[in-house]
């Protein structure tokens, strides 16, 4: 490279966005995901042993994906050739592997072919990657945010490894903020700092593009400054605000009133909360606190989480608001989560005795010659319509867990399990 190309590079370098400048050039000074680059993290054994092989890196936006297919890339000497799964059909991938065989034929250098959202192509496409992963003649990693078990065909599946990339911790985005911070020379008020790190939701890209926005003309950033940034008027919402708003959110839903409920819901929304966050929250309370009072209110809850990640925001808030309007007026009995928590106070108290003779699974026939399986009563041969036996260890039979509530559907399953008990009593069971 002659000073021309040196400096033109530098040049290119210097007008790149801040989140490509600041993209880490090794494993160490990659942020977060120390479960995977740690010592003895599977990462690390990839660098150790030279070779990375077929990987599917599986995570939210922001955390890593790229760059840790970029370093490992560097660290193992390979050309990186990276393609879009949005962009790119069979025509671009099969000229890819053709590179990649050129090179290794009359260079003796490899390829890591890196596929982007992998998750977009079709069958055909990840059809067409098997013949190269089979023979080896690319390393390849595929980076998608959905669950590679719904969106990766099963073969691409069987020959990759699998890697969960988790969402960037606080203290990891702070790190990727005072990075930022020095990079561009500026400074920022406790108040931005703050605001940046809870609008960007564990994103490092996101949090790296913001800030950038907010540098524009100023060497100390200001609430302001981000408020222009992202296009909103910042609510205060710093972290001790974060936890008091979910839990005034979840306390509004589970005491029954959907106007607050819907209050909260907005001010977390318009501060820039997670919406994720926000419908996770919402599918622990329809178990937690609605459970079998209205059954509906799990899947509804489920549906809308599904909702938010397929639409993004702001629609997103529409079905957020439904689900929560729903959850706020439906039935509540927490009677699910008290059974469990009973349960396994039983089971770590050691209260587990063993299992019944009569329920044990008589695989041979010295398991049939001992009992197993013995007097089993099939109940829907037995006539009665539950409860036609003990299915509890001896030591603990009669144990109650789960208590239903008079409340909503869940006062019928109470009169049905009660009229149960009594019959299995009445006979003797």
């Amino acid at each position: 490279m002659d000073l021309f190309d040196s400096q033109g590079e530098t040049n290119l370098s210097n007008r790149a966005p801040l989140a490509e400048r600041l993209r880490p050039k090794a494993l160490d000074d990659v942020v977060g995901q120390a479960h995977l680059t740690g010592e003895g993290g599977p990462l690390r054994a990839v660098v150790n042993r030279g070779r990375i092989g077929s990987v599917v890196l599986w995570g939210p936006p922001g955390t890593g994906k790229t760059t840790l297919a970029r370093v490992l890339a560097g660290t193992v000497e390979e050309e990186f050739i990276p393609l879009s799964a949005v962009t790119s059909g069979v025509k671009d991938l099969r000229a890819a592997l053709d590179g990649a065989r050129e090179r290794l034929k009359f260079e003796g250098r490899g390829t890591l072919l890196f596929v982007d959202e992998v998750h977009r192509f079709n069958k055909a496409q990840q059809d067409a990657l098997l013949p190269a992963l089979e023979e080896g003649l690319v390393d390849f990693i595929g980076a998608t945010t959905e669950n590679p078990s719904f969106e990766v065909t099963a073969p691409l599946l069987s020959r990759s490894r699998v890697l969960r990339l988790r969402s960037l911790s606080e203290e990891d985005m702070q790190i990727l903020l005072g990075r930022g911070l020095r990079e561009l020379g500026a400074g920022a008020s406790p108040e931005a700092s703050e605001y940046l790190l809870v609008l960007s939701s564990g994103d490092g890209r996101r949090l790296l593009n913001m800030l950038e926005v907010a540098a524009a003309g100023t060497k100390r950033i200001e609430v302001a400054d981000v408020e222009r940034a992202v296009g909103q008027r910042a609510l205060r919402y710093g972290r001790e605000e974060h936890y008091d708003v979910i839990s005034a959110f979840i306390k509004s839903v589970r005491g029954g009133d959907p106007d607050a409920a819907l209050h909260y819901l907005a001010r977390m929304l318009e501060a820039g909360e997670d919406p994720v966050f926000v419908a996770r929250r919402l599918v622990i309370l329809a178990s937690e606190d609605i459970g079998n009072a209205d059954p509906h209110g799990l899947p509804l809850a489920m549906a809308a989480a599904e909702a938010v990640r397929l639409v993004g925001m702001p629609e997103g808030r529409i079905p957020l608001a439904q689900a929560t309007a729903y959850l706020a007026s439906a039935p509540k009995s927490n009677a699910a989560y008290a059974a469990i928590g009973r349960a396994l106070d039983d089971v770590r108290k050691g209260v587990a005795t063993e299992v019944p003779l009569h329920l044990r699974n008589a695989r041979t026939d010295l398991m049939r010659s001992e009992g197993y399986g013995a007097d089993y009563r099939y109940a829907h041969d037995d006539g009665p319509e539950g409860m036609n036996d003990h299915y509890l260890p001896e030591a603990i039979a009669g144990r109650v867990y789960y208590e239903p509530r008079r409340s909503g559907a869940e006062a019928e399953i109470k009169a049905r399990l009660d009229r149960w008990r009594e019959a299995r009593d009445t006979r003797g069971g």
